[in-house]
């Protein structure tokens, strides 16, 4: 476990250093001459932490001649294109093909400059030429598990790759995949991008919850989610109940729910939440599996090959004929449930030049937060009526997808008041103790 919270193979190493040899060969070209007329850098240096002093940086401020200061930022790795790109090519030409497409930047007549004019596309696949391969492990029981790609929901698609997840489908009778954080982005871009752009169609869906965030988007604090508090609960089932909809009633699909059950939670709780379903006719299991290994899932396992047997449709959130603004207020509105979207000046322009380049038709990829179905953080419960305030709209012409940033998210996070790395060590036997 500590293996793959490390370094793991180093496909996210091996994806940084792509990304960063594209910005090094930009900022070369630009230095002998600049050919190609670069008037605006759009691609962003990347770095696999959390560090939000890396967000906006001046670079190139050597005064050596010819060197060329501008303005340039980081990405965490798991939101970069790069990481997209990896996640969503079907094969290694693909991969070169996805690279070659990246939109750098801009010349003087705002023409769009991509990675295949600098001749870049080459170089970059061959560092990642082990990276796109599937990584298998296995868990304490010796469950295979193909775990390959981290973008994370909120600021990226959130998916793992096209070819484990077709590696997988060959080798198994039921596989399982994972798409967070939360249905209104992990599911919905995992439908609307994943599935779309490679004719998938899960037959069923698994919407993971807990007690303790039931709670926590019922009003209570963090430190009363661990006591008994019915009224909370019955408060955040309100957000449950909005996942579920989403996902039988606008994506068109079976929907079982699994709480994982944490010590703290109490028989009244459990019942509770049990009765609330039953009314509701959604299926719900119990799982222990943290406790009790995979006997304490197996009741959700005999549950999931049921329901996935039955017939459903699966729909989209909307259609990629629609303009970039007709797509981003139908999945705030249907899916978030907002009552409309504010678009900043920057975000219309970006807008404007993403379709008068041709790029239009892309499915879009929201960035938001992912403890809310507004767009900020705070608001848990959604009592009252809400916008979605649109900051930038940037195109990711490699990975195919369109990123629209809403509300106060980054794409680099920073680090919390007491970063989990002050609680970590390891012992005199390299035994690495505190992260989990």
């Amino acid at each position: 476990m500590e293996d793959i919270n490390l370094h793991f193979t180093g496909d996210i190493h091996a994806l940084t250093s792509a990304n960063n040899l594209l910005s090094s060969l930009i900022d070369n070209h630009i230095y002998f001459g600049n050919e190609l007329g670069f008037k605006k850098v759009i691609w962003k240096r990347c770095v696999d932490l959390n560090d939000r002093q890396l967000r906006k940086i001046e670079c190139g401020l050597s005064q050596e001649k010819n060197v060329v200061p501008r303005e340039d930022g980081f990405d965490i790795t798991s939101a970069s294109e790069m990481m997209a790109i990896l996640c969503l090519a079907k094969d290694i030409i693909d991969l070169r093909n996805k690279i070659g497409n990246i939109i750098v930047g801009y010349n003087e007549k705002d023409e769009p400059i991509y990675a295949k004019d600098l001749k870049a596309e080459g170089a970059l696949t061959v560092l990642l030429k082990d990276a796109i391969k599937p990584n298998l492990v296995q868990t304490l029981e010796e469950t295979p598990a193909l775990v390959h790609g981290g973008p994370f929901a909120n600021i990226a698609h959130g998916c793992n790759s096209v070819i484990a997840t077709n590696l997988a489908l060959k080798l198994g009778e039921y596989i399982i995949t994972e798409a967070g954080f939360g249905a209104d982005l992990g599911a919905e871009k995992f439908i609307d991008i994943k599935s779309r752009l490679n004719n998938l169609k899960p037959d069923a869906v698994v919407c993971v919850a807990t007690i303790k965030a039931l709670k926590y988007h019922g009003g209570a604090t963090i430190e009363e989610t661990k006591s008994e508090n019915l009224v909370a609960l019955s408060n955040g089932m309100n957000n449950l109940f909005r996942h579920i909809d989403n996902l039988k009633n606008k994506f068109g699909l079976n929907v079982i729910v699994a709480i994982n059950k944490y010590k703290e939670d109490s028989e009244k709780e459990i019942r509770y939440l049990q009765q609330e379903l039953e009314k509701n006719n959604i299926e719900l299991s119990l799982v222990e599996a943290w406790e009790k290994g995979g006997e304490g899932a197996k009741d959700l396992a005999e549950k999931i090959v049921k329901l996935s047997n039955i017939k459903s449709e699966m729909k989209y959130a909307y259609n990629l004929e629609e303009s970039i603004k007709e797509k981003i207020e139908k999945v705030a509105k249907n899916i978030y449930g907002a009552e409309g979207v504010e678009f900043s000046e920057e975000s219309l322009k970006s807008i404007a030049q993403i379709e008068n380049i041709g790029y239009g038709k892309l499915p879009i990829c929201i960035a938001k937060t992912q403890y809310s179905f507004s767009d900020d953080a705070k608001n848990l419960e959604c009592k009252e009526p809400f916008k979605i305030h649109i900051q930038d709209v940037i195109i990711k012409g490699g990975a195919g997808f369109i990123v629209v940033l809403a509300g106060k998210i980054f794409t680099m996070p920073g680090l919390p008041k007491i970063p989990a790395a002050e609680n970590i060590n390891i012992d005199e036997n390299e035994n690495i103790i505190g992260i989990f």
